[in-house]
């Protein structure tokens, strides 16, 4: 009689466990790391090659340099992955669902219509990378090790909340975030290249 009831209930946990899988699915793991490797591969093509001229050029003494938004997204890119795993680490909040999609959320962070003050951390002033070699090679260890996280993470990403400036997001669209990030100051360096002042080496 046991053994019967064992194998009556067997299909019912089995789906109770699946059905209770927070882990990321594979499309999100895809979406997120495709997404992380093409703003690094742009990012380093876009720095690929500049003089140091070019890379110290101001448009204005208040405005950052190449080099300085280069150090500010390798700044950025780690305060906001420990960021992440900071929120993983917070009490589940399954009620939240984020109201924009993934790729709008992305959208939104990568349009410079809207300027913001970086948080003081992250300000270039505070960079211990002195030259472009060294900035990149901080930048590419922390990617690769997020790139990593994102690949092999069992947290549930999408039910541990953070709340940030512009509103409540979930720890999966933290990471966008940082890919997102990256573009949007790739965006700015490119305007710094495209000034006329330029150096033309």
């Amino acid at each position: 009689m046991k053994k019967r009831t064992l194998l009556f209930l067997l299909p019912l946990l089995c789906s109770f466990s699946l059905n209770h899988n927070t882990s990321l699915t594979d499309a999100e793991r895809k979406f997120a790391v495709d997404h992380l490797n093409k703003t690094r591969a742009d990012l380093i093509a876009s720095v690929q090659g500049l003089s140091d001229a070019q890379l110290n050029y101001k448009t204005a003494p208040d405005r950052w340099s190449v080099l300085e938004c280069v150090q500010h997204i390798t700044l950025a890119s780690q305060g906001l992955f420990g960021f992440v795993k900071q929120t993983a680490q917070t009490p589940n909040d399954s009620n939240f669902k984020s109201q924009v999609t993934d790729s709008g959320f992305i959208a939104g962070v990568e349009d410079r219509s809207q300027k913001f003050q970086a948080p003081e951390p992250f300000k270039p002033v505070h960079s211990p990378y002195k030259n472009l070699d060294e900035t990149l090679k901080a930048f590419n260890a922390g990617r690769d090790s997020l790139i990593n996280y994102v690949q092999t993470t069992n947290d549930d990403l999408r039910n541990h909340i953070a709340q940030m400036p512009f509103g409540k997001v979930d720890a999966y669209q933290l990471i966008l975030l940082i890919s997102a990030h990256t573009n949007r100051h790739m965006q700015q360096l490119n305007e710094v290249k495209a000034d006329p002042n330029f150096p033309k080496q």
